[in-house]
């Protein structure tokens, strides 16, 4: 049996995601925090698909000895795809920030992703229909007031996960890598960097998608040959693109 992983399953795009999958048949293991809303995710896919398996991991990814024990635990599964979702951002001033906060940022945006994706990577790099996909944003590709340390991460996974995407190509690798980069999002993402609950997107954002369209464009990002799905930030169509980021040829 072959499973999907994806990280950052309680809420918002990995949710949607879940159950995009679910009715087409994958398995899953879902990782997060919260446990009970993991188990209440469990129980949506089943009624979706019955004889989907899923597989729980109740974990904080901003420690760690926890991505690698996560990852230890995977590995006898047969894992064909690895979605690395996880991720929050901060809304401040770089001279306000809460340092304790930005470290936990930094560890789950850019080292539990690396640390994921390169150990994957080790593992599956020659397997055939395997693909690590990262979700970045739209500040990973141009930068957003407020949000500086959010988007230079953005930034990293964007840049990191395009160069693995060409390096994997140029070396006949099997194992693809996708990089998807929603805009404004109707998910639990605005309170979490904002630090209270309640943001109302209807009311202070003019242009958004719900969770559930960012999921259905991750799908066609899957499904695609492309390497980026971005949304456009001008008029939100969702785009497939090829690397935007330039790639120097080791000939170069």
């Amino acid at each position: 049996m072959k499973y999907t992983v994806i990280t950052g399953a309680s809420s918002g795009i990995g949710y949607e995601t879940a159950k995009v999958l679910a009715q087409k048949g994958k398995s899953l293991v879902l990782v997060a925090r919260r446990t009970d809303e993991l188990e209440k995710l469990r129980d949506e896919v089943k009624a979706l698909a019955p004889d989907t398996d899923v597989i729980l991991r109740s974990v904080d990814l901003t420690e760690s000895d926890n991505v690698h024990e996560l990852y230890e635990s995977l590995k006898d599964l047969d894992i064909e795809t690895w979605i690395n979702n996880a991720g929050f951002g901060d809304f401040d001033n770089v001279k306000d920030v809460s340092v304790s906060k930005i470290e936990k940022m930094l560890r789950l945006n850019i080292e539990a992703l690396t640390v994921l994706t390169s150990r994957y990577v080790h593992d599956y790099h020659n397997v055939d229909g395997t693909t690590v996909l990262n979700v970045s944003s739209g500040g990973g590709y141009r930068i957003v007031p407020n949000a500086i340390t959010y988007c230079a991460t953005k930034f990293y996974v964007s840049a990191y996960t395009e160069g693995l995407a060409q390096e994997l190509k140029n070396s006949g690798a099997k194992l693809r890598a996708k990089v998807l980069a929603p805009a404004a999002t109707e998910t639990e993402f605005a309170d979490r960097s904002r630090g209270e609950a309640g943001f109302d997107y209807s009311k202070h954002v003019a242009k958004y998608h719900t969770a559930a369209e960012m999921a259905g464009f991750l799908d066609q990002l899957l499904d695609s040959d492309a390497i980026v799905g971005i949304v456009n930030a001008e008029d939100y169509s969702f785009e497939l693109r090829g690397p935007l980021f330039t790639y120097v040829g080791a000939n170069n």
